[in-house]
């Protein structure tokens, strides 16, 4: 109790105990001990060869590959998000045929594994032996779609049908009335998506698009099959020679960890600069 000078008391507020959680403390115990335990096995068990690992970790062929990798993700999210919002404009267009045409691509490619389509066009020159223009141009098929074209054309065609879907959800997101009013203020289409639209579905589209980007650098894996020297096919031509081959799966493993690192760091600067009005940053 406070006694005031007109002799009136107040009560002090209680102050507020927050409950004990006891079942979160347990889970991270035994979190801990799980963690403990793996990292001590991993460390104890001699099959796992760190030297081994080590000394191939900064591997100049190892490093040419991640080199591969990265240069092939890079081009081919780009390749397919500039298709993607290509696709994504014509599902949004009002001509059936425009629409039709995505809704048919987005579904082919979606639907056909990565695998599947990269070992197609690895033996196109099965199905086409000349790639010809009418009578004007015609050339080997071969000497077109290379190794690595095939990897480039089938991550970018595999891709961007995701793309487009991610770009088309970030366009439906943006309400009906924002471009109502860009059209009163009497923006043509092109300069009202661009200022007005784009802007906003940015919010939608960043964090989902980020991601693809870092499953796209894991898929990159796969185009191993074609013999693309990318970072697993790298380390499969040493193993198969050294026999080493959990070391050096491990060295990948490593990698791709710090490549997805690397791009989670940079996903969420991008958020925060699309978000900053709403966040208040």
């Amino acid at each position: 109790m406070v006694s005031l000078d007109r002799g009136t008391e107040t009560r002090l507020p209680a102050r507020i105990l927050g409950r004990k959680k006891y079942g979160t403390w347990i889970a991270g115990a035994v979190a801990a001990v799980l963690v403990a335990l793996v990292l001590t096995s991993a460390f104890t068990n001699e099959n796992f060869s760190w030297p081994a690992f080590g000394h191939y970790l900064f591997s100049p062929s190892l490093l040419l590959g991640l080199g591969h990798t990265v240069e092939l993700a890079v081009i081919s999210m780009a390749l397919s998000i500039v298709l993607g919002v290509v696709l994504a404009m014509m599902r949004q267009s009002a001509n059936k045929v425009l629409t039709t045409a995505a809704g048919a691509y987005v579904w082919v490619f979606r639907a056909t594994p990565l695998l599947v389509l990269l070992l197609l066009l690895y033996n196109l020159a099965a199905l086409y032996p000349q790639l010809s223009l009418g009578n004007l141009v015609s050339v080997d098929t071969n000497t077109v779609i290379t190794v690595a074209g095939a990897a480039i054309i089938g991550l970018t065609l595999h891709e961007s049908a995701y793309c487009a879907e991610i770009f088309r959800a970030g366009l439906i997101s943006v309400g009906r009335g924002q471009r109502e009013a860009a059209e009163a203020l009497g923006m043509p289409g092109m300069l009202a998506l661009r200022r007005i639209v784009l802007p906003q579905a940015m919010r939608a589209i960043v964090p989902p698009l980020t991601n693809q980007f870092v499953n796209v650098v894991k898929t990159t894996s796969i185009v191993s099959v074609i013999a693309m020297p990318e970072l697993l096919y790298s380390a499969q031509i040493i193993y198969a020679r050294t026999y080493e081959t959990i070391p050096l799966l491990l060295v990948v493993t490593f990698w791709y960890l710090v490549i997805t690192a690397l791009l989670t760091v940079a996903q969420r600067r991008i958020e925060r600069h699309f978000n900053r009005g709403e966040a208040g940053l």
